[in-house]
């Protein structure tokens, strides 16, 4: 039985508007939609809509948390959402780099976060000069085919992805732009 995967990239981040202007690293670290990317949101929220998803699977970054609450908070299937780290993005940029679990349930107090790792964002290796570790590229790729897998091992057969550029272009071979869909079939 085939399984049916909309991969949804998170919509426009602080960062993105910031990087897009000036081609440098704000420091945004986790950093959240800006009101264009809220729009975004609420434009692709009526097409997802018609889809009857099992589930919905989020980054636990900011962005796609917010993109995630904006797309399916209202959805009528009401699918449960569950929050997800595999699929966070490649860490190469300080909007990579996530909050605490108990930061994040206090901004998203009804999603479940205590599943998660204290430091569930890569962070084994030295500190690049902006304050972060890089995620070498062999343990971003080892990530993309573990969260493939664990995507086939889902029981559900139509389920919503929420998350990051890079690692979406890994998982589908497809670039997504803000709020853009691809569709993934396992």
């Amino acid at each position: 039985m085939s399984k049916i995967v909309h991969c949804i990239r998170h919509g426009q981040s602080t960062f993105n508007a910031h990087f897009a202007e000036t081609g440098e690293d704000p420091l945004h670290f986790d950093a959240p939609l800006t009101e264009l990317g809220r729009r975004q949101v609420a434009e692709r929220a009526p097409e997802l809509r018609q889809h009857a998803y099992d589930l919905v699977v989020t980054s636990p970054l900011t962005r796609a948390i917010q993109t995630t609450l904006g797309l399916f908070g209202d959805h009528p299937a009401k699918p449960p959402i569950h929050i997800e780290c595999l699929h966070r993005e490649h860490l190469e940029s300080s909007c990579d780099v996530g909050r605490k679990p108990d930061l994040l349930a206090q901004d998203f107090p009804h999603l479940a976060f205590d599943h998660l790792d204290e430091i569930w964002w890569h962070n084994e290796g030295e500190l690049d000069p902006r304050g972060f570790v890089y995620e070498p590229s062999h343990i971003f790729e080892g990530r993309v085919e573990e969260f493939r897998r664990w995507l086939k091992q889902r029981p559900e057969g139509m389920i919503a992805v929420v998350g990051h550029g890079t690692f979406f272009s890994r998982l589908t071979g497809q670039y997504l732009g803000n709020c853009e869909v691809a569709v993934l079939e396992l």
